[in-house]
């Protein structure tokens, strides 16, 4: 009896559900695609309604949409102004400019611990004429702690991949480096080029030359392997090149964390003349230390930017951390969950079919409705912060992560807009300012397996280009 009154609301619910417009159901048809599992839901600020809610309460998987609601909840609760510090401690005397002990690197979770920044922390140290260290790096990165044991490989097993990082409240330049591929024609040879280079960590170059056109997605032409050559830990590339590619780059996990901070550590002291042959451990700053010199990270108006334009999802995870932590430290993940539904408490976002689990989108776990996300963005606009939200989301056909899309229409730099995909998952959700110059909210949630093709980026284009020059 309850189950036949289930499936009769259910049914009416379905009947009662608006269609979708015709240029938009016409979209789908053309490219051989259903509306099932496809949610939209678009919002002209300031309008009483909705203009269009399709299937708009059905939780899906967000993806990396879900970074606006993270990103929110962190510029609310830090402030715009926010900034991590990072710092270095020691409990040995320093007799003529060597450190006779252990130097001591406390962190606090600056998601945007880039190599630049690092190397100011260093270069602060040799102003206060440190030139050696006998002792070991010490690494406190005490301020989180993962509330379970998590592998980096969990998600999909790729771990290699910078999406991948796990968060640290030690965290140098996101666990990666950035390796750039030359071609050298004269020469015919690939040259290979990274930054920054862990200390003692080996590179072998076996890429060659192989002409043919730069066909397909150029990372497939070469494979990256770790071995071990001459007692050593060594990065090998194999693999053909096409000189028609010219130069690109990929960032990519190199070491394990412990010995990529100690390697990078080594590299960069090195290069500004001091000394450090030591290992590397974690332990606690201990009580009868004494700082030696700390930095600033830039302000979390800043930050947010890189995170949203680039969909950084250790960064998003370090944020979420950092909320945990402000509630009670050690900063947990399950801390920073709750710092974001008390967040939602305070501004009446009441989202019963919400599930997090990191926070990024990054996660077969997490759902929440279109309708809901929507919520967030108007919520967004209206916050005291929302020039910095806004602008802190790719700017369509102009930069981040979609740079490329949508560039040479109309809607070149008139949406800002959160992209997201993973295995049968593609999402969009942001602003659009349409031909009359009002701002509109909409959010695209796809779930299905032939979500995340190029058909589905063409269906999507179509609602936004609906939004755009809708009477």
């Amino acid at each position: 009896m309850l189950l036949g009154i289930a499936l009769w609301w259910r049914a009416q619910a379905l009947a009662a559900a608006p269609a979708l417009p015709e240029p938009l159901a016409r979209a789908l048809q053309q490219r051989g695609l259903t509306s099932k599992g496809l949610s939209v839901y678009i919002h002209e600020l300031g309008a009483p309604a909705p203009l269009l809610a399709f299937a708009a309460d059905e939780p899906r998987h967000p993806a990396s949409v879900m970074k606006v609601l993270t990103t929110l909840a962190a510029l609310e609760e830090l402030g715009p102004a926010y900034q991590w510090k990072t710092e270095l401690w020691t409990a040995a005397p320093v007799r003529d400019g060597v450190l006779e002990g252990d130097l001591y690197l406390k962190g606090y979770g600056d998601p945007y611990l880039v190599i630049e920044h690092f190397w100011r922390l260093l270069r602060r140290l040799r102003q206060e004429g440190i030139t050696a260290i006998n002792g070991d790096l010490i690494v406190d990165d005490t301020y989180f702690s993962r509330d379970n044991e998590e592998e980096a490989g969990d998600f999909d097993s790729q771990t290699q991949r910078v999406y991948n990082v796990l968060p640290s409240a030690v965290l140098i330049n996101f666990q990666a480096v950035n390796v750039r591929f030359l071609p050298d024609v004269a020469n015919n040879r690939v040259r290979v080029v990274a930054e920054p280079w862990p200390a003692e960590l080996g590179l072998e170059n076996n890429l060659h030359l192989k002409t043919g056109g730069c066909r397909g997605w150029w990372m497939r032409q070469l494979t990256m392997r770790s071995l071990q050559r001459d007692k050593r830990e060594t990065i090998v590339f194999n693999g053909a090149y096409d000189p028609d590619c010219g130069e690109r780059e990929m960032f990519r996990v190199v070491s394990e964390p412990l010995p990529y901070i100690r390697g990078v550590f080594k590299s960069a002291w090195n290069e500004m003349g001091g000394r450090f042959d030591g290992g590397v451990r974690e332990a606690v700053v201990p009580t009868n230390a004494r700082l030696l010199t700390s930095i600033l990270s830039p302000p979390l108006a800043d930050v947010i930017r890189s995170v949203n334009k680039f969909s950084n999802n250790v960064m998003t995870r370090q944020l979420l951390l950092t909320l945990g932590a402000r509630v009670e430290t050690p900063g947990t993940v399950q801390k920073g969950i709750g710092a974001v539904r008390a967040w939602m408490q305070k501004r009446e976002l009441d989202f019963s079919e919400l599930v997090l689990e990191n926070g990024t989108g990054l996660s077969r776990r997490e759902l929440i409705s279109a309708r809901h996300l929507g919520q967030v963005l108007i919520a967004g606009y209206k916050s005291p912060a929302m020039p910095e939200y806004i602008s802190s989301l790719p700017l369509a056909g102009l930069d981040g992560t979609l740079r490329y899309r949508l560039a040479g229409t109309p809607l070149e730099g008139q949406a800002h807009l959160k992209t997201g995909s993973i295995n049968n998952v593609h999402t969009v959700a942001g602003y659009v300012l349409d031909r009359e110059q009002r701002r509109v909210v909409v959010v695209i949630l796809h779930n299905h397996p032939q979500a995340d093709t190029a058909a589905a980026d063409a269906v999507h284009d179509a609602v936004l280009d609906w939004i755009y020059r809708r009477p």
